[in-house]
This record gives C-alpha cells, structure tokens and sequence, in this order.
C-alpha cells in the first residue's frame, strides 16, 4: 500500500468497525482489512427475489434514550442512519413450551406482571429474579458508563456461578424455569458451564427495550464506514489475510493472501482467536498457548431458512417467536438428530417502520458442526449434490415444524434459501460455524477468558470473544480493545458528551 498506518485492523465485523470508528475519529491513522466482498461480519445481509435478509443481527435492545445502546449509538454516529420499529412492548418474546405460550414485556414492572399473570404464585420469586438481573448488570461499571478506577471490567463472583444454578436459586417450579431462559439461543447457553453474567446482561438489554432495526443490519455496517471514511481511515474489501508478519519484538505487517504488505505501528484482529494464532508465526507466542485456544469449546452452530411470503398472506408478527418440545430447556443442544428440529426461533423481518403483513422472516435452530462435517473442506457454492439435498431435507422438516405452530403458514412461502454453519464459518470466519465464538465456562474461567492483549505487545484482539457476544457485548469490547490507545475512562467521558 505504500503508506505505514498507525493501526491495521483484520476484519469488518462490528467489532473492527467500532475499533476503527473510535481509533479514527481520535486522529489514528486506521485500514481495515476484509476478506469478503461485503464489510459487517454478522452484520452482512444479503438479497433473494428482491428481498434482504439479515445473517445475524435481528433484533436490539436498550435504544430508548438514556439506556445504554442508545448511548452507544449517539457516540457513534448510528442514530442518523438506523430505523427502528418497536416489537410488542408487552410480548416481544414469546415463548412456547409444548404449545403452552408465555410472553417477554419490556419494562421491569410490566415483565414481573406479565410473567405472573401466568404464574400468580411465584410473583415474588419472578420479582426476586428481576432484582437479581439488574443488580449483576448493574455490577458491571463499562455497561452503565461508570468511570473505572480499577481493571475489574466484570466481578469475579458472578463469573463463577452458572446460569441454572441462579435460574434454580430462585425458584423450584420447573415450568417458570423454563421459561426464564426461554431466549435461549440468543447465548447458547450450556447448563453447568454458562455464567449468570452472560444471560443477566442479555435478559436486562432486552427488557428495557426491544426493536427490529428497519431495512436490514447493514446499514449499522455501512454508517460506521462512511464515518470512518470521513475520518480518514481507509478500508479494503476481497482481500484474506494470510499472515501475521513479525520481528523479534513486535509484530511489523499483515500478509494478503495475493502477497500485499501492509505495514503498521499496532495490529487489532477482529477474527477468531484460534484463526488468528494460525496467521502468526513468532516465538513471542507459545507452542502451548495456540493449542489452548486450539481446544477450547466453541459455542453451537444453527441452521436458518431464509422465507419470502407471498404478498399479503402473513399478518406481520411483532414478537420473537421460541419453540421448545423439551421438558428442559437445558436439553436444546443436545437435540436428537432424528427427532430434529425440537425447536427453533421464528422471526419476521422489518422492512419498513410500520408493518401490515410480513414480506419475509427467518427460521433458525441448533446444528452441530458435525451434521455438515463431512463438507467442511469444501467451499461455497461447491458443496456438492448431497449437500444440497441435506439442506433441502433440512428446510423441508423445519417448515412442516413452523406449520403445526402457525397452521396454514407453508402454503403461503414464495420462496426459501437456507444456510448451515458451514455457510456461517465462511462468510463470518468463525470456527465450525459457531455463532457466538468461544464458550465461557465457570468451570475454566481463566482459560475461557480471552484478553484484547496478547504476548505480541502490538497485537491486541476485539470481536465477540472479547467481554461478550451482541451488539452490547461486542461494542463494549470493543471499548475495552481501543482503551489500550485512548484510555478507558477517556472513551467512558466521551460516550458522556454525545
């Protein structure tokens, strides 16, 4: 490229996209690195018979003015750009056990009601669970923009306790439990490894407020581009990283995969990890570090229909919609490969502010990496005749499942395409297809840590296995990667003034 750049960030995902927002706009000279066509990792949409369907961002929470994405939107730019269209403020989730419903409100008075009108006698336990959620939110001074006097990003004793050793904590009715993590899949959560942490703070993001972003996730992809453009920075699509060059010291360059140098003062991979340790070779990082990473547990990979309705057939439904036929919910990822799919989140696409009936929605579940296994040296597009009629299978048994809930529905599908964690390991680099990255473990807090900092002193992380997974956990992470440059609490007092 010629020019030396203050920072070289792999990857567009959101995480690399903040990075390079905020290490921009406080005058680094900044180049992002993509290896696909499309900038946005999770963000990326893409387009079938006229209709755009988002890959991984859905849906969002706390955008009211004063909560803490709508803070973090102001900071960056965001809120000029993105539309958003509020799902049903007493049932954005809607939670099915069995055929027997349960509903998600927002707000924390409205969600004790709402729940207890189902379970009258356990009102203060669902109370009591409320108070508890918010508390270890609250314990956590990045997520309520609180200046920061130590390195204690989230406290040690909620790291240390599983999500259902809390769920059973507070209430002994196995139902109420259920339903308590029925938004499961937005975590993955596994019982006796989740942390409370990780299910308090998504369960408190959504119940302040929840809304479907209007058009597409893309356009948070293509905002913080343009911005970052404005500042300067400069980022380059279709071009893969293959190594990571260093010295004795430091690392000094990234290696495209077509033999272009790019030099800089600091590097921040927003790639997984384990892909991230495979691009190094340098003394600086051991032998026994990469095999660590190596063989930490990643979390679940899903399988997702894509569906076009025919025009005015499906009245629009806003509200998540969560299937479930275990008795314990706990039991989701251990699905039985001939009884699939045991369950599955429903959801309608926004395409405008105000909605009538649903132009598209998307159907998505747990898959093993192991199911597609016997593909995974293949590429997209060039998975053979017996991957497509697996997918074809696979589609065919999740919309029959859709049909006995909303009876009618499959005759009113124009159109379908579908994915597999092969195709989310593709277009996202994320290992096996995992859709939320390395899964913390009470059991091995420290090795499931991931720090921003590596052994290389230049070299720093960011991404959805820094802090946590979403749009809030990820941005925040991505606070915590830029605070190595700028300062925590300079980046907390910004935040401030927006």
């Amino acid at each position: 490229m010629g020019a030396q750049y203050d920072v070289v960030i792999i990857g567009s995902g959101l995480g690399g996209l903040v990075c390079g927002y905020i290490l921009s706009k406080n005058g680094y000279k900044v180049i992002i690195v993509e290896k696909n066509h499309q900038i946005g990792g999770c963000l990326q949409t893409f387009k079938r018979k006229g209709i755009k369907f988002d890959t991984g961002m859905h849906y969002i929470g706390s955008m009211q003015p004063g909560q803490i994405l709508h803070s973090f939107f102001s900071y960056l730019n965001l809120n000029k750009d993105v539309t958003l269209s509020p799902l049903d403020p007493n049932g954005f989730e809607t939670i099915s056990l069995q055929g027997r419903k349960y509903y998600y409100a927002n707000g924390y008075e409205n969600f004790i009601e709402t729940l207890a009108k189902s379970f009258p006698k356990n009102r203060e336990e669902i109370k009591e669970y409320v108070k508890q959620i918010r508390a270890i939110a609250d314990a956590s001074p990045i997520n309520n923009l609180q200046e920061i006097n130590n390195h204690i990003i989230i406290e040690p004793n909620i790291i240390k306790a599983t999500v259902n050793e809390f769920i059973e904590s507070i209430t002994s009715n196995k139902e109420l439990q259920n339903v308590l993590i029925g938004n499961l899949p937005l975590y993955a959560g596994v019982k006796d490894k989740t942390p409370i942490y990780i299910h308090a703070f998504i369960k408190n993001f959504y119940i302040q407020s929840a809304y479907r972003i209007v058009g597409g996730s893309d356009v948070i992809a293509s905002s913080l581009a343009n911005s970052i453009r404005s500042f300067g920075g400069e980022i380059i699509t279709s071009q893969e990283v293959d190594k990571i060059i260093c010295d004795s010291t430091r690392a000094t360059a990234i290696q495209t995969k077509e033999g272009e140098l790019i030099t800089g003062k600091f590097f921040i991979s927003n790639v997984h990890p384990e892909i991230t340790m495979e691009k190094i070779e340098s003394p600086l990082i051991r032998k026994i570090y990469k095999e660590r990473i190596k063989h930490l547990e990643n979390s679940i990979g899903n399988f997702t229909v894509y569906i076009k309705f025919k025009p005015d057939s499906v009245p629009y439904l806003n509200s998540n919609f969560y299937f479930y036929e275990f008795d314990d919910l706990w039991e989701t990822n251990n699905y039985n490969p001939e009884k699939w799919p045991q369950s599955y989140l429903f959801m309608h696409q926004c395409n405008q502010k105000e909605m009538t009936f649903a132009e598209s929605a998307e159907l998505s579940g747990y898959m093993k990496f192991d199911d597609v296994r016997e593909w995974e040296n293949t590429t997209i597009g060039k998975r053979g005749e017996a991957y497509l009629q697996f997918k074809e299978e696979k589609a065919e048994r999740f919309i029959k499942k859709l049909n006995d809930s909303f009876p009618g529905i499959m005759n009113n599908i124009e159109y379908y395409e579908t994915s597999t964690p092969l195709t989310y390991r593709d277009y996202t680099a994320t290992k096996e297809g995992s859709m939320y990255g390395i899964l913390r473990d009470t059991n091995l807090p420290v090795q499931t840590y991931i720090s921003q900092r590596t052994k290389i002193p230049n070299l720093f992380l960011t991404g959805q296995n820094i802090n946590t997974h979403g749009i809030l956990g990820v941005m925040i992470g991505s606070i915590i990667t830029c605070a190595e440059f700028i300062g925590l609490n300079n980046i907390i007092k910004d935040i401030h003034i927006h």
